[in-house]
């Protein structure tokens, strides 16, 4: 397990994954990556960038019938969080 959740989300991930500096198409081909190696309930943590990612990251992952638990700014307000459940 890999777990560097900020404890903001009540969630916690079994896995975490750092897109920000990836940018589309590959942001979500790593985060499609790690939800395929992943058990059905297992949950996904993803720092992600403001902007295309953001918009694309969660649309794409519900479109394969994964559920975004949480989605949050950073401090720095250019990244976010996103908790993504696997299905």
């Amino acid at each position: 397990m890999n777990n560097q959740s900020s404890n903001k989300s009540k969630f916690i991930s079994d896995f975490f994954i750092d897109i920000t500096t990836d940018t589309c198409p590959m942001t979500f081909v790593k985060t499609k990556i790690q939800l395929e190696k992943m058990q059905s309930g297992q949950i996904l943590e993803v720092l992600l960038n403001h902007g295309e990612p953001l918009k694309n990251v969660p649309l794409s992952a519900v479109e394969l019938g994964h559920i975004i638990l949480d989605q949050y700014a950073q401090e720095d307000g250019k990244t976010y969080r996103l908790f993504i459940r696997c299905a």
